[in-house]
């Protein structure tokens, strides 16, 4: 144990809980006096809380040993039973727990001015500050138990925020366009549908989860990802049991990170605050999903275990996440509603992740190094591009793209860190994510041996469409819109927010450039294959400037989600409904046999015994004649008796 100047317990309970207690005033005083003015400018207490979150996290990154020192902190709870809750502190969580907190603090800076006038500010800024602790939770668990905590915290807090807007009267916080049908169904969704399809859908794969825990827990022998033995316990339950715990295990990432078929909850959640799909789809929830795939292939180190099911797992890992990231790049492309398009594009990204991470099985620990620093970029990305979403919709009343060069004009700041963040984000040599995606274009690369070129085909297609709609996405809002300016104003911490957040892409290239830690990803950068596939990618995302809109029956299909969404609300109730009716015919079977049939079989034997006490000794003895002879009459059939 390394010995620190902060008390450990401290320090961790000042992290974990600083969000919350400083969210209690805020919500106090709102149920108290909602009505009263003195009563808005409480959220800076919360926003407080955040910070001094930003300030452990900082600490623990620059005094918990080096980098790539793991450091552990266990606090027994059922020493008995072998569980404790521990904190571990190692290379992913290090960088992962800043980047949460910092994108966090900022995304609070920027509600103080975007949540100022909303009329259920306790409510929101408890779920806000909650989502934002149970994120740092899972981000610095060891234990599986204590991670599921946060993991069902961060459960909670996303259901409480995405439907926030609960009273479903305002079409600015709808999806899709309000009144349209198809079929006889809606096909536009409330914030109080929103919510509850996202906490519906995440309990499909976190139940699973839980038991996987628990199996994992029985074999293992303790629930400390960095002390199982996953190569004895992949021996120790074979091919078949191993794939079978790490697949209900995964369904729980899966269902968070809105991989298919579990992506529509994902879109609907844009009912939510814009500040809550920035923290959503940047640092917290969906990220985690990905984030402990990536944790746990850490330890697991997958290259190390030859077992088929193991391969088995990380084959359907790779493949999902290609298809995901190429269903929801194709989406995107179609979408012309402001947070509904970057949030298909989060689909994508997260499934890029997802698929290079899972190329560690045959690649190594170079393609989790890939993918962890893809979320990085992506977080500071997506939260720029989420941000300047909200500053657009708080100044055009309109969620869906409209725009031109006088709203650039006025919001020179949001229309900059637009054009920094999708320039950033798309791959464009020599920009940010281009040295990080040419190393996971290697990475595909590399799995040729096994699947073909069928992996790189579509990380390469999946990247040109991902450029294509993020120039989309600033030309319809800056440059090829024709809506009539009606300047409202203000905005300054909202700028400010999302210019700190794109400065932090610029930030990142140099490290990428100057670091000696990346030095592969900027040698794989000069391959004329690399450059190559950054050719194209700027060519799409040019194509997309100057072509924004997909005017064919195909965009409208892809703008339309390829009618999962009416799949998801079609069959999904139907097959509840039949689930409903088996149940209740099984409540009725076990009705009728424990009510009827055997109380009605005893009570026929109980009168039937009745009858034969008579009383009459020549009545009993006629029965037992007759039993003999039948006696006699079964012996004599068996041949027992010749």
């Amino acid at each position: 144990m390394i010995d620190f100047p902060l008390n450990e317990a401290t320090l961790i309970a000042t992290l974990l809980l600083a969000p919350i207690i400083s969210s209690l005033p805020v919500a106090f005083a709102w149920l108290m006096e909602p009505k009263r003015e003195w009563t808005r400018n409480l959220p800076i207490i919360a926003v407080f809380g955040l910070f001094i979150s930003l300030i452990c996290s900082l600490y623990i990154l620059f005094n918990f040993g080096k980098l790539e020192e793991a450091v552990k902190i266990p606090f027994d709870w059922l020493p008995g039973y072998n569980i404790s809750f521990v904190f571990i502190f190692d290379y992913l969580s290090k960088i992962m727990g800043v980047l949460t907190a910092f994108i966090a603090f900022l995304i609070g800076v920027y509600g103080l001015e975007y949540m100022k006038h909303d009329y259920r500010l306790g409510w929101y800024w408890f779920f806000f500050n909650l989502f934002t602790a149970s994120m740092l939770l899972v981000v610095y668990s060891d234990n599986l138990l204590m991670l599921l905590i946060g993991w069902e915290g961060l459960g909670l807090a996303s259901w409480g925020l995405i439907g926030h807007w609960f009273r479903d009267d305002d079409d600015m916080s709808f999806v899709g366009n309000v009144g349209r049908k198809i079929a006889g169904i809606n096909y536009f969704w409330s914030p109080s549908l929103g919510a509850w399809r996202a906490i519906s859908t995440i309990r499909i794969g976190d139940m699973p989860m839980f038991f996987a825990i628990a199996a994992i827990f029985f074999f293992a022998g303790t629930l400390n990802i960095s002390e199982i033995h996953w190569h004895e316990l992949a021996e120790k339950l074979g091919a078949f049991g191993i794939f079978l715990i790490l697949f209900a295990f995964l369904l729980g990432p899966f269902t968070k990170s809105a991989q298919l078929p579990f992506s529509e909850w994902l879109m609907t959640a844009m009912t939510g605050p814009t500040t809550v799909s920035a923290l959503l789809h940047s640092a917290t929830m969906v990220a985690a999903g990905t984030y402990i795939f990536m944790r746990l292939s850490w330890y697991v180190e997958p290259w190390n275990i030859h077992n088929a099911g193991v391969e088995s797992i990380y084959v359907l890992v790779l493949f999902l996440g290609l298809v995901s990231a190429f269903y929801g790049a194709s989406v995107a492309l179609g979408c012309l509603e402001r947070k509904v398009l970057l949030a298909a594009s989060t689909m994508s990204s997260l499934g890029l992740m997802f698929a290079t991470a899972s190329a560690s099985k045959w690649v190594g620990e170079f393609a989790l190094m890939v993918a962890f620093w893809y979320l990085v970029t992506h977080a500071f990305a997506k939260a720029t591009l989420f941000l300047v979403a909200g500053h657009l919709i708080h100044e055009t009343h309109d969620r869906f793209c409209v725009g031109g060069k006088d709203l650039a004009k006025h919001l020179r700041l949001a229309f900059l860190a637009t054009i920094i963040a999708t320039l950033c984000l798309s791959g464009i040599p020599p920009l940010t994510a281009y040295w990080v995606k040419s190393a996971m274009d290697e990475v595909e690369h590399s799995l040729e041996h096994e699947f073909g070129l069928i992996p790189l085909m579509l990380l390469v297609l999946t990247s040109a469409i991902y450029s294509a709609f993020l120039a989309k996405f600033l030309s319809l809002n800056f440059l090829k819109g024709d809506y009539k300016l009606k300047a409202h104003g203000g905005g300054r911490l909202m700028s400010f927010a999302y210019i700190v957040m794109g400065s932090m892409l610029i930030l990142l290239l140099a490290i990428y450039l100057i670091d000696h830690e990346f030095h592969e990803f900027v040698e794989e950068g000069f391959l004329t294959s690399s450059l190559t596939v950054g050719l194209v990618v700027l060519t799409t995302y040019l194509i997309g400037l100057a072509k924004p809109r997909l005017e064919s029956p195909i965009g409208k299909a892809l703008g339309d989600r390829l009618y999962l969404a009416f799949l998801n609300d079609y069959l999904v109730p139907k097959l509840g409904w039949a689930l409903a009716k088996l149940v209740d015919y099984g409540n009725r079977a076990i009705d009728f046999f424990c009510h009827r049939a055997i109380p009605d079989s005893f009570n026929f034997a109980s009168k039937s015994i009745r009858k034969v006490q008579s009383g009459s000794v020549e009545r009993y003895l006629k029965i037992s004649v007759a039993v003999i002879l039948l006696l006699l009459v079964v012996a004599v059939a068996l041949g027992v008796i010749v």
